[in-house]
């Protein structure tokens, strides 16, 4: 179709987003130069619309809006049209979702903002109605005709609030850094308040996952041994697992569940939602031993390799919630239909997933989902259990044969750094918890890709396409693949991978770090000046990149023995204390690095020909607060100095503090050295 239309400036954009709205009859340009000289030029103010590629209300807008030639006349007479991928540009994005916000209106995607030629903002919302938006576009052309004075006044007044510090605007102070578990215990305790304890997750809908705020929890209780929050921890990991938001036949969650029971999704599947619950799922397992959660991370990395991975070991960033022109279509079935599929094996199946003839979501379609295991359905329904499981396993088998036949959700096949340095983490995680070691070498796959893809000349770029793109990496991609690699040092001791995240560390200090406020912008002091140069705070879906950098800092710190890296965490992780105390749910992976600076952090050195099976016996636990080094023999790194095999075998040193026990030659007798201690942490 798009073949006999006309396309527009974003006909060779790399970005699958851009691309869908190339043949739109709207003058779309990319963000860029040559967008915004026209804007001066031409004395038009500016649209620039946000969105990302599996973004629901983004299509429908384009549907109703931007595809009808009358509405883009409108749009192309009276302004300079501009499309921007809210992944490929967040820094775009976070600008103007902040201006928004200000104006006291609700953000979201798609994210339409109105601003003069000089890129201040003065109006903007999310998404509009065709009749709602072609009456705003002509008051706004009016208004900017007839009354531009009041529309310079308002975009100066919102340039100036975007302006204001986070010192300012969050009362941060420079405070001495204290950790104490008490403290901990009371922001465990506040986090309470949200709890749902019949669904898991929080008391709101839509459920979004919050990775962040589990691993929190996890991490925290770790200390406080709170069966209450154990229990919650286990009910919201089994509800997220058993519910629609959860494809049970593939593998991998979706984005969000618009009720409260995580049934019903919102099918999109994000990258890094995936990747982060991989993560939560496998500590989740070293916790409990739940095989249910083993299962999760399994099908789960399937998934992804399986839909999200590139020849080269890139990960992709989502599957869109839409086929076929409607939401789900991929993953949803009619009673009739698994009865064609499955025949006598149907039955029972059927009342696993709870299916119902008419249906238990729109059209007569169900979603899957269970309420118990399979051992557990099987013993109250009579049936062999051994058996039973072998029958789900071959109509799933089935069922994924006909759905490969379907038209498939459309595929955002950018590769962005921060998400596969997510991805990495995830994957090492699972090899922890697993020891699968086909879960290693793909994360070393992935972090080879990172390195010679995304990395150039001691910078990394924020997204990788075949054309090639050259986006200056922010914060995230920075704090994530440091994370990423520190990580994969620890599971395959390949000495490149620390140094390498010690570099980025050290690039990110002198490109990024503000030394006024003591925190790191989330762009570059070489990346494109916007209207103004932000923070990222406050975790989110995604934890904010500088609390996954103090949290780097913190850990490089202790194992390169950089008192510089640790004082620097300590005053950024200060800095949020006060709010954390006050509302700890939207600061959770400050939280969780605040667990780990209540108590002494285990300094573990292997050295020996077994340093790799006696590091995975170490890591296969959950214990959130250690540093493993590990190699044959000793090494320049501070814990490796010296440190020689005992009597020539394998020999671990287990040290707090910078003072050591006696060398251990098992894991076991290692282990009994590692208990949580007691003692309190203040500095």
């Amino acid at each position: 179709m798009s073949q006999n239309k006309i396309s527009n400036k974003l006909v060779d954009s790399t970005s699958p987003y851009l691309k869908q709205h190339a043949y739109n009859p709207v003058q779309w340009h990319p963000w860029g130069e040559e967008a915004l000289m026209k804007a001066v030029e031409e004395d038009k103010p500016m649209i620039i619309s946000i969105g990302y590629s599996a973004c629901h209300w983004c299509h429908v807008m384009e549907r109703e809006s931007f595809e009808n030639e009358e509405i883009a006349k409108v749009m192309n007479d009276g302004f300079i049209c501009i499309k921007v991928d809210r992944e490929e540009r967040p820094d775009v994005d976070q600008v103007y979702m902040e201006a928004v916000q200000t104006m006291g209106l609700q953000g979201g995607w798609p994210l339409n903002v109105f601003t003069m030629p000089d890129q201040k903002p003065f109006y903007g919302g999310t998404y509009f109605q065709p009749k709602q938006w072609v009456h705003i576009l002509k008051s706004i052309r009016e208004a900017y005709d007839e009354k531009r004075g009041e529309l310079v006044d308002s975009a100066e007044a919102f340039a100036k609030s975007l302006a204001v510090t986070d010192s300012e605007k969050y009362g941060f102070k420079n405070h001495d850094f204290q950790a104490d578990t008490d403290t901990l215990k009371n922001m465990a305790n506040a986090m309470k308040n949200h709890l749902d304890h019949q669904h898991g997750g929080l008391k709101r809908a839509p459920k979004f996952p919050n990775p962040s705020i589990w691993k929190f929890l996890l991490t925290a209780n770790y200390y406080l041994k709170d069966t209450e929050i154990h229990d919650h921890l286990m009910l919201t990991l089994t509800k997220m697992g058993n519910g629609g938001i959860y494809d049970q036949i593939g593998g991998g969650f979706a984005r969000y569940s618009v009720d409260e029971r995580w049934f019903a999704p919102h099918f999109e599947k994000m990258l890094y939602d995936n990747a982060q619950l991989i993560s939560l799922y496998a500590n989740g397992f070293q916790v409990s031993q739940n095989v249910r959660f083993k299962e999760v991370v399994y099908e789960s990395i399937d998934f992804i390799k399986r839909e999200l991975t590139s020849p080269d070991y890139g990960f992709y960033c989502a599957l869109d919630a839409d086929s076929e022109g409607e939401e789900g279509n991929y993953y949803i079935w009619s009673e009739a239909e698994l009865n064609e599929v499955l025949g006598k094996e149907s039955k029972s199946f059927k009342k696993y997933y709870q299916v119902t003839p008419s249906g238990n979501w729109e059209r007569g379609l169900n979603i899957l989902h269970i309420s118990q295991t399979p051992e557990q359905f099987a013993s109250e329904n009579g049936l062999e259990k051994a058996s039973f499981i072998h029958e789900l396993s071959l109509a799933k088998s089935k069922l994924m044969e006909i759905r490969a036949k379907r038209e498939k959700p459309g595929l955002d096949d950018k590769i962005l750094t921060s998400w596969n340095a997510l991805m990495l983490k995830g994957l090492v995680d699972a090899y922890h918890a697993f020891g699968e070691k086909a879960f290693l070498e793909l994360a070393d796959k992935n972090a080879s890709f990172i390195h010679e893809n995304l990395y150039r000349d001691g910078a990394l770029i924020r997204s990788f396409a075949q054309k090639g793109t050259e986006i200056h990496g922010y914060l995230d991609d920075y704090a994530f693949v440091i994370e990423a690699f520190i990580a994969l040092y620890q599971a395959n001791f390949e000495r490149k991978w620390l140094d390498l995240a010690t570099e980025l560390t050290e690039y990110s200090l002198e490109h990024f770090y503000d030394e006024d406020e003591g925190l790191f912008f989330y762009t570059s002091n070489t990346s494109e000046q916007l209207v103004a140069r932000k923070k990222e705070i406050f975790d989110n879906v995604i934890p904010a990149s500088n609390s996954a950098m103090a949290q780097n800092l913190f850990l490089l710190g202790n194992v390169l023995e950089r008192t510089d890296f640790i004082e620097i965490s300590e005053g950024m992780l200060a800095k949020v204390i006060p709010l954390m105390k006050n509302d700890p749910q939207y600061l959770t992976n400050w939280g969780t690095l605040y667990s780990l600076r209540t108590k002494p952090t285990a300094e573990i050195a292997i050295v020996g020909e077994e340093y790799q099976p006696f590091a995975h016996g170490f890591q296969r636990h959950f214990m959130p607060n250690k540093i493993i080094v590990a190699d044959r023999q000793s090494g320049d790194l501070p814990l490796l100095q010296n440190r020689e095999p005992v009597h020539g075998k394998t020999t671990v040193y287990v040290c707090y503090n910078k003072a050591c026990n006696l060398p251990a030659h098992t894991v076991e007798e290692a282990m009994e050295q590692l208990t949580p201690t007691t003692k309190s942490s203040k500095s």
